[in-house]
């Protein structure tokens, strides 16, 4: 697979795909997860192309920079 950088925001992944860009661009996610959430719903957008679910770079990338917390300069202002 290409770098994530080199990848379209429109290039289509399959979920181990989105899940090892995810995860270098420096959003640790596993395929689990996103499996998981595609049944119970908070994941990153897909559509299927027959049965497998493909999922469109940009759209992955948004939804794992949208679970970002604001910047805190300590653990307390997290809460």
């Amino acid at each position: 697979m290409a770098e994530h950088r080199d990848l379209s925001p429109d290039a289509l992944l399959r979920r181990s795909e989105l899940a090892a860009a995810l995860t270098e661009a420096g959003f640790p996610i596993a395929p689990a997860t996103l499996a998981t959430k595609a049944v119970r719903g908070g994941g990153p957008p897909f559509r299927y192309f027959g049965r497998i679910p493909l999922y469109p770079w940009g759209d992955g990338l948004d939804w794992a920079r949208g679970r970002l917390s604001k910047l805190v300069s300590n653990t307390s202002e997290a809460a």
